[in-house]
């Protein structure tokens, strides 16, 4: 893996981990948690986008990794816990 050593990872590499980070988000049932990852995914690889150093470049991606592992695992969570109704729009009145 390119993130282990020196080495920078390749456009692919980080090309494919922002696709995953995408996919991950999809799968939360809740609007907002989905909304969230969407926007913190985004914001991170903006903030990462200047990014020259191979050192700095290898550390931001190992990070991001780590990040798509937390993410899929609160996906799991999520989807064992997710509430019955959806929206609250949903309820009927008693």
């Amino acid at each position: 893996m390119a993130a282990s050593g020196l080495a920078a990872p390749t456009r692919t590499e980080v090309l494919q981990l922002y696709r995953s980070l995408f996919r991950v988000a999809r799968q939360f049932c809740d609007y907002n948690i989905r909304e969230y990852t969407k926007r913190r995914t985004i914001d991170a690889f903006r903030d990462n986008k200047k990014l020259t150093d191979p050192s700095q470049l290898s550390a931001a991606f190992s990070d991001g990794k780590a990040q798509l592992e937390v993410a899929e695992r609160q996906a799991v969570v999520y989807s064992l816990y997710a509430p019955k109704v959806k929206s609250i729009m949903d309820i009927k009145p008693s």
